[in-house]
């Protein structure tokens, strides 16, 4: 198995990356963590099996104690949390993530 990671990007960089990188009319995820969450480090390990399968759509992560614009504009609640976009807005946002199973499904393009 490779070691596959989800790459961290800041809110920064998400909401001012160029026009090429966003993908259009294509779905893409954004898992918003804190570091010290054990439960956000379980769902990444699930979301990095997951990742494994090089079947669903692109994840990143981002750190929601640095996403005050994302997380207050799009309502997040709590971590962890799993935000499906569609040309960049959400259309399916997840707290409780079960199984790699279910992310699986949840993930899938």
């Amino acid at each position: 198995m490779n070691d596959i990671t989800i790459p961290e990007i800041t809110e920064s960089e998400w909401i001012n990356r160029p026009q090429q990188e966003k993908p259009s009319g294509d779905k893409e995820a954004l898992f918003f963590f804190t570091p010290f969450c054990g439960t956000c480090k379980l769902t990444e390990k699930m979301l990095n099996i997951v990742l494994e399968t090089g079947t669903i759509i692109p994840v990143s992560k981002i750190n929601i104690n640095y996403a005050p614009f994302l997380r207050d504009s799009w309502k997040i609640s709590s971590v962890p949390c799993l935000v499906i976009l569609q040309d960049g807005n959400p259309i399916e946002i997840q707290y409780a993530m079960s199984s790699v199973v279910d992310l699986h499904r949840f993930l899938q393009g």
